[in-house]
């Protein structure tokens, strides 16, 4: 499935300033997502992420997200919820998957935990959609991630999505030098790191 011209397709039929819980690993990904979106939705940025295994690095990430949706334009307002920080939960779902390569069973259920958190949180708040950047990286498996979000049952609608497409990865990075921001070379967890 082509996730790009399914999100379209979705685009086509959502109100203007309809509201999106989107969740978000880290502010570059945020960039060109915002850029893609911001000007559709009215958008909350939820920022869970149990897998940064470093507190300096989670807070690290979530100050560059507020603050670079402090400068960034939008027709809509973007505000922020920051999730628990649970690295325990993390380190449940990881256990006995420590030597999995990247891409491997350990990420999908990592990218399963962060969304169902989000879904959840989606629900609780009566956001119509809930999405993630996640599909920003050519790091990530876009695939699962949108075959994770679609099989979720919520009362909400997961945007379809591969934000790498259409120079989106590039896009980003333009951004995160145009606005000075912090781009961390891993994902956050500590296998990753190694």
């Amino acid at each position: 499935m082509n996730y790009e011209i399914e999100m379209n397709k979705q685009l086509q039929k959502i109100p203007l300033g309809t509201k999106l819980l989107l969740h978000a690993c880290c502010a570059p990904c945020s960039s060109a997502v915002l850029e893609r979106l911001g000007n559709i939705f009215e958008i909350t940025i939820y920022y869970y992420n149990p897998n940064i295994t470093d507190k300096e690095e989670y807070q690290k990430r979530i100050n560059e997200i507020q603050k670079f949706i402090e400068k960034f334009p939008t027709k809509y307002k973007i505000s922020l919820i920051e999730g628990c920080y649970e690295p325990e939960k993390f380190f449940s779902i990881a256990k006995g998957l420590e030597e999995e390569k990247e891409r491997g069973k350990r990420c999908y259920l990592c990218y399963k935990l962060r969304l169902e958190e989000t879904a959840k949180l989606a629900e609780y708040l009566h956001f119509p959609y809930f999405a993630t950047t996640l599909t920003l990286s050519p790091y990530k498996n876009s695939n699962w991630l949108n075959e994770i979000g679609q099989n979720l049952k919520y009362n909400t609608t997961y945007l379809y999505s591969d934000f790498k497409k259409n120079n989106g990865y590039k896009k980003s990075i333009e951004l995160s030098k145009e606005y000075n921001l912090y781009r961390q070379n891993y994902c956050g967890c500590i296998y990753s790191k190694k």
